[in-house]
């Protein structure tokens, strides 16, 4: 698949595309890595060591609602204004968005702006490590930022809360898509936050966002991504409602089936951090037992 048809600046863009329109005046770019706790990575410290030219920082932690105490929740609206208009990022902007580790946490800042009903907004393919690996340029200054007017309308079908999702659950009136690792989903392997209970939602299905992926951290054509989904057992005809550990990965899901054309989906912001938290709440294990469209 070419970069021409790969390149949509609503959903993904390749680092050609980037290169060939990094002094766009309204191009904005941000610098979305997040690792896990046991990673032994720090975000920031490689930001200000290393980042695209004009990239910001955009900390999926700190840019959150710290009136929950699960993690990483999407902020409200009017801090979201507020830390963009710092940032300098604002209406009439195209935003492309990337991380360290090639297609992982972008994804869900890319989510965040279209929760907010921002449109012009895209991940960069393959991220940093893609670009670096091209010889494109990086630099260790800080951007030169000024303030810009933002306005945001929050999109609610973007983003489901636990009644929600255990309602769809209980009723079957959307698939549940879990992005995690097979074996957390099974409930063989701990989860890496202390506190949870293993296993998954009761008739979720299991997609690990690695299966979107091809080996160099790029997403997959979207013909692969339609297969993958089938495999799993989704009916891409009838809503989806994504999930994760704690919503990061599960936007990668949300983003892949953006790039489908399936505009009926939503993310489950609490993920299994919430979900695995409350004994009352029923869990399932052992492996996903397919739902979707038999082919």
């Amino acid at each position: 698949m070419s970069t021409a048809a790969m390149d949509d600046p609503k959903t993904l863009v390749s680092t050609a595309w980037l290169a060939a329109h990094l002094r766009d005046p309204d191009l904005r770019i941000l610098d979305a890595s997040w690792y896990l706790p046991d990673s032994g990575r720090d975000a920031r410290a490689e930001y200000a060591a290393a980042h695209i030219p004009g990239a910001r920082f955009f900390d999926i932690d700190a840019i959150s609602d710290h009136r929950s105490a699960l993690p990483h929740m999407a902020p409200p609206p009017e801090k979201f204004i507020s830390r963009m208009r710092a940032m300098g990022v604002g209406d009439g902007h195209q935003v492309v968005i990337y991380d360290g580790s090639g297609l992982f946490s972008a994804a869900r800042v890319w989510w965040t702006f279209r929760l907010m009903g921002k449109v012009d907004v895209a991940v960069l393919d393959g991220g940093l490590p893609k670009w670096r690996a091209e010889g494109h340029e990086v630099e260790d200054l800080p951007p030169v930022i000024r303030d810009r007017h933002i306005t945001v309308q929050r999109q609610a079908s973007w983003v489901k809360d636990v009644t929600q999702v255990a309602n769809a659950a209980k009723l079957g009136a959307a698939q549940i898509v879990d992005a995690r690792a097979a074996a957390r989903f099974a409930g063989e392997a701990p989860e890496p936050r202390a506190g949870l209970r293993a296993g998954h939602i009761p008739g979720a299905l299991s997609l690990p966002y690695g299966t979107l992926l091809q080996p160099d951290g790029t997403m997959k054509p979207q013909p692969a991504l339609r297969e993958a989904f089938v495999a799993a057992g989704v009916d891409l005809t009838r809503p989806v409602i994504t999930s994760c550990g704690s919503g990061v990965t599960a936007a990668i899901l949300s983003l892949a089936l953006e790039r489908l054309g399936h505009k009926n989906h939503a993310l489950y912001d609490g993920s299994w951090a919430e979900w695995g938290m409350y004994d009352d709440l029923p869990i399932a294990k052992g492996p996903a037992t397919q739902k979707g469209p038999a082919v």
